[in-house]
């Protein structure tokens, strides 16, 4: 992050214009938060201010901030890496999220070996537009998915899968989408007795292909101009045709936070 954050010109942006997200909520829909991470809890209040647990059957149960292991802790430590890219900080390592000031929402969609199912993620979104709908103005300002499958074209349309549904009536309702690209661009293939990667188009997943959404690629972070697009970083077009990924910052050995990890 100390070197990611350089490249994004993001310490630029903390330092000259005091903009570190503040009054801003972003839920994140992974594998859960560690919310006793020292990285979310530098300051005086802990970014993470709301934890749901979206893998039992029936209404979503919202947990307590600080109940420690357990239902909507994360087992697994993907969501409190991507959520450690997001905010929070720890001063005494100058190692700060993008944006540090940032509230965080988790809803565990995806269980301790990173396995979910499209019905939990909805769950997830529909949850998000009803917090939104139920107040004056938006309470939740974004959702991260980092998690993606492929899509059946002969029952959907490319971006019309039912979780992409869901997140277009969140960008309706003004909620920005940001979706992972993917990690399926590199593909290595037998020929005769040696083996031949290439590099594949047209490996932009589902809900990637959601044509509302910010969808983000991966580059080097400290020579993203010389390395370009990385191998196995999926890449448009999506299967109608369009460009994707929008985006492409540093994805490559990102230094975050690990779950269970104490001061």
């Amino acid at each position: 992050l100390d070197q990611s954050i350089e490249v994004l010109q993001c310490a630029t942006a903390h330092r000259g214009y005091q903009s570190r997200g503040q009054d801003i909520t972003w839920a994140v829909l992974d594998t859960g938060i560690d919310p006793r991470h020292p990285h979310f809890n530098s300051g005086t209040c802990s970014n993470v201010e709301k934890v749901y647990d979206c893998m039992e059957p029936g209404p979503i149960k919202e947990r307590e901030a600080k109940a420690g292991r357990g239902a909507g802790y994360d087992g697994n430590g993907h969501g409190t890496h991507v959520a450690g890219i997001i905010a929070g900080g720890i001063p005494n390592l100058n190692m700060w999220g993008i944006a540090p000031a940032v509230r965080l929402r988790s809803y565990k969609v995806l269980d301790d070996d990173g396995v979910g199912s499209d019905a939990k993620i909805i769950k997830a979104l529909d949850h998000v537009y009803d917090v939104n709908r139920n107040a004056s103005s938006l309470v939740i300002h974004g959702v991260n998915l980092s998690l993606g499958g492929p899509f059946d074209p002969e029952s959907f349309g490319c971006g019309d899968t039912p979780i992409c549904k869901q997140l277009r009536r969140l960008w309706r309702q003004g909620v920005v989408v940001v979706l992972a690209a993917g990690n399926e661009g590199y593909l290595e293939l037998q020929q005769g007795d040696e083996m031949l990667g290439i590099n594949t188009d047209l490996s932009i997943g589902d809900p990637a292909n959601l044509d509302e959404a910010i969808v983000v690629g991966s580059i080097h972070k400290s020579k993203p101009h010389l390395s370009g697009l990385f191998s196995y970083s999926s890449r448009g077009p999506t299967a109608d045709g369009r460009a994707k990924p929008d985006v492409v910052p540093p994805g490559e050995r990102i230094w975050s936070c690990r779950a269970g990890a104490t001061v």
